[in-house]
């Protein structure tokens, strides 16, 4: 599934590495895992409530959670990641 990125994404992902680099490795891992398979049970993939209803949500790491929408984009489903972030950061 083809994957999207959000200037909010792009923003925190940038942020993310500068500050520690050690999660790169993870994150490229979850990104490749999420590209191939959405619901692979090592994402631990699931549905968002409340404010962020209509969102789903991933583990990129022990406590970071990649927040990402299922999208149309030419006419084909797409991923659509929305932000990065500790839990507390995304919810």
């Amino acid at each position: 599934m083809r994957m999207l990125f959000s200037p909010t994404f792009d923003r925190k992902i940038k942020r993310l590495l500068k500050k520690d680099s050690s999660v790169k490795a993870s994150v490229g891992k979850t990104l490749k895992l999420l590209e191939t398979d959405v619901f692979h049970p090592a994402l631990k993939t699931h549905k968002l409530k409340g404010k962020l209803e209509g969102n789903w949500a991933c583990a990129a790491a022990y406590d970071l959670r990649i927040v990402f929408k299922i999208v149309q984009f030419e006419n084909a489903e797409a991923i659509l990641l929305l932000t990065i972030g500790t839990h507390d950061e995304v919810y």
